[in-house]
């Protein structure tokens, strides 16, 4: 039976990419952007574990995973390395999308931004179009640019009929810090994965950090190898492990427990798709999660704990511990999907920054939630191309080319 270190070495190995470097072997690290280096001969690694600990780590059990000793009668060794499979790439399809890429993503953000509801108002100044500015605030993540050098881009949607006005780019700003805009950007996560329904039956659930500071990285606070005081914005996802599309989202302190999100977010889930499979990582194992993905008809694959105690009743979690436990090899095929969470994470901070820029806490929430909405609309677009998915949101605009600014707020 495998200890917990081999059995995660058998999860990076199948997992991530193992290249040897020279004499030695370069492993990533299972939820960082770091990488260390194995020595089999001596049977070292740069990992804080090994050295720390002096123990086998799991990228030394990773390495010998990727590679397959056999040794004859006569003493004689022959390494074989693991042959991963590889999966054509439809370049012409992926090419049309990544060209037309910003041209969709406007079109898609416009259609999501005019199913919201402008809240009624009896008195005062009239308020700006609440679609215009969730578009706004959502259309100048996806850019990347400052307020103030976002306004071109707002000029030019306008003028295309995205937006009914060009408000001040302070205004986009403010409303990014409102608390109102929370629970928009959280239900346009969901509706945008509707389109995606028919495909995913499959999920992953995952938390990872945005640091609210460029300079700090996410594994310091999670494994405290360096010290320091900045505070981190913690986004807790579901995904759909064949597209990446994201089905639900909630944002907590860095310091909250993973495990309290895990039933929002598999009932939010449930209410859009089918389940079929829920993946997760040990952070998440208890009875009760594992009983509330039975309850919506999928079938929990969270790894046990080694202090695991064997059980006797006729639970899920019965049944899955003796599926952990007697088909191992069968289990972690299942529970493999789970790096898919871990790819969304990569892609929302490749594209989009691993930081957010506002500085009120409200609005590093907003900022963090419109990374996964501008992902999403990404991923739509993709499977517009290569599944022929119709993602459209039913949303009626009319287009004017050439039309006169509107005023300024």
């Amino acid at each position: 039976m495998m200890d917990a270190r081999e059995q995660r070495g058998l999860v990076l190995a199948a997992t991530k990419p193992i290249r040897q470097v020279g004499d030695k072997w370069r492993v990533p690290s299972s939820d960082s952007e770091w990488h260390y280096f194995v020595d089999v001969t001596k049977q070292t690694c740069t990992c804080p574990d090994h050295e720390v600990r002096g123990v086998k780590c799991k990228h030394i059990f990773a390495v010998e995973f990727t590679i397959r000793r056999d040794t004859d009668d006569k003493g004689n060794v022959t390494t074989t390395k693991t042959v991963r499979l590889t999966y054509s790439q439809n370049w012409t399809k992926y090419n049309q999308a990544q060209t037309n890429e910003k041209a969709q993503f406007v079109r898609l953000l416009a259609d999501l931004c005019h199913t919201v509801q402008q809240p009624t108002q009896a008195t005062g100044r009239p308020r700006l179009p609440l679609s215009d500015m969730v578009f706004a605030t959502a259309y100048k993540v996806y850019t990347g640019f400052s307020t103030r050098r976002f306004s071109t881009d707002m000029t030019e949607a306008h003028l295309d009929g995205f937006m009914e006005n060009t408000p001040h780019f302070n205004r986009v700003s403010s409303y990014l810090s409102d608390p109102t805009m929370t629970p928009i950007f959280k239900n346009l996560v969901e509706v945008s994965s509707l389109p995606l329904k028919s495909v995913e039956t499959d999920f992953a659930i995952d938390s990872s950090g945005f640091s609210t500071s460029r300079f700090v990285r996410w594994f310091n606070k999670k494994y405290g190898r360096e010290l320091d005081n900045r505070e981190w914005v913690k986004v807790h996802l579901t995904c759909g492990v064949n597209t990446h599309i994201v089905t639900a989202v909630e944002v907590s302190g860095w310091a909250a427990n993973d495990t309290n999100y895990f039933q929002p977010l598999l009932e939010k889930t449930a209410q859009n798709f089918q389940i079929r499979e829920l993946s997760a990582d040990k952070a998440y194992v208890s009875r009760k999660n594992m009983e509330l993905v039975h309850a919506v008809g999928g079938t929990p694959f969270i790894p046990f704990k080694s202090n695991a105690v064997t059980p006797t009743d006729d639970s899920t979690w019965t049944k899955m511990y003796h599926y952990f436990m007697f088909n191992r090899q069968g289990f972690l095929a299942h529970y493999h999907k789970r790096s898919n969470v871990e790819s969304v994470f990569s892609m929302v901070k490749g594209k989009f920054g691993d930081a957010v820029r506002s500085k009120s806490d409200v609005g590093q929430v907003n900022e963090v939630l419109a990374k996964i909405l501008c992902h999403n609309i990404c991923v739509l677009n993709q499977a517009m191309y290569e599944l022929g998915i119709d993602a459209s949101f039913g949303a009626e605009r009319s287009v004017a080319r050439n039309v006169p600014v509107g005023a300024w707020f």
